[in-house]
C-alpha cells in the first residue's frame, strides 16, 4: 500500500495511491495519525472515491517528529570525505556502528517543491537516500525485533550546503547549517510489505537508485550496497533511547554518484558543478517512485558580528 498527502481543489488530505489515482481518507486523518494510532493497515478500508493523480499536488507524506540521517554507504564516505575535510579513506570508527546525526524536521519539503539555495552557499548539493519510517514505539530493540517496527519506506533527499558544512564541521560538531535548509521526503510512504519481494539473501533491500540533474544521469547504485540493513539502523537508534511512530531514519547517501560531493572528492574538482537556480534534481528508487525538485534563488545571509576576543575574567 502507498499512502500520500495531496492537495486537490484547495483541500489537503491523506489518501491511498493505486495506479494513477489516489483515494482520499476522511478529513482530519493524516498519515502520522494512522502511524500513531496503529491503523495504517486500515487505510484502504477508510478510503473514498479515487481522484486522478494528475489532478493533485503531492506534499510531503507527513511532518515527522524527528529525522535521523545515517551514513551507511562505505563508498559514499570514501568519496565525500575528501571533498568535505580533505582526508582520504574511511574513518576506522565508521566500522564500529552505523553513525547518524539528527537533522531539522521543520525543513521537510514535498516531492515537487522548489528548493532555495541556502543563504551564503556556493556549493549546493543533493543526496540520494531511502528512509525508513517507524510505525511502533520501541527501545533497545534487536535487529530481528526492529523489523516489526518499520512501517514503510520513502525517498529522501538530504540537501547539503557543502561549503558551509566543510567550514563549520572544523569546530568538531555536526553539519548544522550545512544541512538545515531542506529535506525532501516522498513521493509517498510505501508500506514495508510491498518491498519484501526485493529483499536479497543477505536481508538487504535490493532497490535500484538513480539521480539525474537536468535529465542527465549523475549517479546509479543499489540500496543493497548499504553496510547495514535498515533493521540494524533502527536497532542502533533505539539503543538506550526510544524510537516512536513517525520517526524517519535515512540510509545516508548511496555511492557511485549519489551526490556531487562524492564525485568532487574523487575527481579533485567540482565536476559536475554545484547546483544552481533552475537546476532540476530527480531521484528515482525502484519500488517506491520518484521525486523531482527545482533549485531556486535563496536569500542573502544576515551577517553576525565576530565573537568577542578579550581577557577572561572570573568572579
Amino acid at each position: 500500500m502507498r499512502i500520500a498527502t495531496f492537495t486537490h481543489e484547495g483541500r489537503t488530505r491523506c489518501g491511498v495511491v493505486a495506479s494513477a489515482s489516489v483515494a482520499p481518507l476522511p478529513d482530519g486523518i493524516g498519515l502520522l495519525d494512522l502511524l500513531r494510532d496503529g491503523r495504517l493497515d486500515q487505510a484502504a478500508a477508510l478510503a473514498g472515491d479515487p481522484i486522478p493523480l494528475e489532478d493533485v499536488r503531492l506534499s510531503a507524506p507527513f511532518q515527522p517528529p524527528t529525522v535521523r540521517d545515517f551514513v551507511a554507504f562505505e563508498e559514499h564516505v570514501e568519496g565525500v570525505r575528501r571533498s568535505v575535510d580533505g582526508r582520504a579513506g574511511v574513518p576506522d570508527a565508521w566500522y564500529d556502528a552505523p553513525a547518524f546525526y539528527f537533522t531539522n524536521p521543520y525543513a521537510v519539503i514535498g516531492p515537487h517543491d522548489d528548493v532555495p539555495v541556502p543563504p551564503g552557499c556556493r556549493a549546493f548539493d543533493f543526496e540520494l537516500e531511502v528512509a525508513a519510517v517507524i510505525g511502533r514505539a520501541g527501545r533497545d530493540l534487536t535487529p530481528e525485533a526492529a523489523k516489526e517496527h518499520i512501517a514503510g519506506y520513502l525517498i529522501m533527499n538530504d540537501w547539503s550546503a557543502r561549503d558551509l558544512q566543510s567550514r563549520e564541521m572544523q569546530v568538531g560538531l555536526g553539519p548544522a547549517k550545512g544541512k538545515d535548509t531542506a529535506t525532501t521526503l516522498g513521493p509517498w510512504l510505501v508500506t514495508a510489505d510491498e518491498l519484501e519481494p526485493y529483499r536479497d539473501a543477505d536481508g538487504f533491500l535490493r532497490l535500484a537508485l538513480t539521480a539525474t540533474v537536468n535529465a542527465k544521469e549523475i549517479g546509479r547504485d543499489l540500496l543493497s550496497n548499504m553496510g547495514w540493513p535498515f533493521e540494524d539502523l533502527v536497532a542502533y537508534a533505539s539503543r538506550g533511547a526510544w524510537v516512536r511512530p513517525g520517526d524517519v531514519l535515512g540510509s545516508g547517501t548511496c555511492g557511485n554518484g549519489g551526490c556531487l560531493a562524492e564525485l568532487w572528492g574523487l575527481r579533485g574538482e567540482q565536476d559536475p558543478p554545484p547546483l544552481r537556480p533552475g537546476d532540476v534534481v530527480e531521484l528515482t528508487v525502484e519500488g517506491i517512485g520518484a521525486v523531482s525538485n527545482t533549485v531556486v534563488e535563496g536569500v542573502d545571509p544576515l551577517l553576525l558580528p565576530k565573537p568577542r576576543t578579550r581577557a577572561r575574567t572570573r568572579p
